[in-house]
């Protein structure tokens, strides 16, 4: 039976991401499919646990271990196998992942309109994010609909040649799943953080790394500095939560043991959240924590040159470190050492979104299911 809406999600930032927009959907009267690509298979089903969600369909898992040429013949070709089966009004995708690229081309050659969520964020650089800058761009190109999370986005859009009509400011609906998600935080900490936690000094600083670009020595120089300012300051405890690909993991095995620098799993959802709320600082190159920090407070420091998300910056929510050692060293000991922070930035409003992006892309789906526009 055909379905109003598909939506595909592959990877953990997708499902968070489109979670709060299913159920938006579904609020509207309209029959929505959620259809796993199989990219993370593991992390995807892990990701949907705190919204009570499971995928309806899933494609044939990728198998590890494949190009990215490889992974995407195989995904346009699951995907397009998907759409002709639930022949969707609208096929909805995500963010800048291979899985939002080829769904958004499968959409396209089976002429189905597709929008395309969180779209027009940019670095500028080919190369940083890579190959995410580009898998957004394109997918932003083949999409007829344009769901910019902020006014900087659109205007990216906009000087690409892009129609002001097809796209709709939104907010990031990475906010309302974190919003969501915040409600079912406990004061202790989930157990899958117990043991990282004990014993912790009274900084705490959370600490992930996963880009491809930072895989060669960037991740490793990252965690070599928080080692030194473990063994330095006796205030300090590091909890460095790595990734699942074997090249990021690498590179922090190889730091020298400390009690208070600790590795530990893939954290879950509302594990990662409640390191948020806990942390006084965040060092990453996550994209998805530089939205969801700013709704506790608390700093970031981006350990990449550029980041598609600036509108963090002039707050403070974000500061842009690279791979500069001396830069990250500094910051993480100012930021450290400002007793007032956490109070400043609380006060402020997320420049992410609102918390309402959700209804508003679903407000549109549900427009162009009935014909109406937008």
């Amino acid at each position: 039976m055909p379905v109003d809406v598909m939506l595909i999600a592959g990877t953990r930032p997708e499902a968070i991401k489109l979670a709060p927009v299913l159920s938006a959907l579904r609020a509207q009267g309209l029959a929505a499919s959620l259809v796993a690509s199989g990219q993370h298979e593991r992390l995807l089903d892990q990701a949907l646990l705190p919204f009570g969600i499971k995928p309806d369909r899933a494609v044939v898992a990728a198998q590890s271990g494949r190009s990215l040429a490889q992974l995407s013949s195989h995904l346009i070709a699951a995907l397009d196998a998907e759409i002709a089966t639930l022949r969707p009004s609208v096929v909805l995708v995500q963010g800048d992942t291979t899985t939002a690229l080829c769904g958004a081309l499968a959409a396209f050659y089976r002429n189905t309109p597709c929008g395309h969520v969180e779209a027009g964020l940019r670095t500028g650089r080919r190369d940083a994010p890579w190959p995410e800058e580009l898998n957004r761009a394109l997918a932003d190109r083949l999409c007829s609909r344009l769901y910019a999370p902020t006014q900087g986005a659109r205007s990216n859009l906009l000087a690409e040649g892009l129609s002001d009509t097809d796209i709709l400011v939104t907010g990031q609906t990475g906010v309302d799943a974190a919003r969501h998600a915040a409600r079912q935080l406990l004061p202790q900490p989930p157990q899958e953080l117990v043991s990282a936690l004990d014993g912790a000094r009274s900084k705490v600083v959370f600490a992930t790394g996963h880009r491809r670009e930072n895989q060669d020595g960037g991740i490793s120089e990252v965690a070599r500095i928080l080692r030194a300012q473990v063994q330095r300051r006796s205030d300090l405890t590091v909890v460095f939560a790595t990734h699942p690909s074997e090249r990021a993991r690498g590179a922090v095995a190889g730091i020298e043991p400390h009690p208070h620098f600790r590795t530990i799993e893939p954290l879950g959802y509302l594990a990662c959240l409640w390191m948020l709320r806990r942390a006084d600082c965040v060092v990453t190159d996550s994209g998805g924590l530089q939205e969801e920090a700013p709704e506790f407070g608390t700093p970031v420091l981006v350990t990449r040159d550029v980041t598609e998300r600036p509108e963090g910056l002039e707050p403070g929510f974000l500061r842009l470190v690279g791979g500069r050692a001396a830069t990250l060293d500094a910051e993480l000991t100012r930021v450290l050492d400002d007793p007032a922070i956490r109070q400043r930035l609380g006060g402020l409003p997320n420049p992410y979104g609102d918390g309402t992006a959700s209804a508003r892309i679903a407000g549109d789906v549900a427009a162009l299911v009935k014909g109406a526009g937008a």
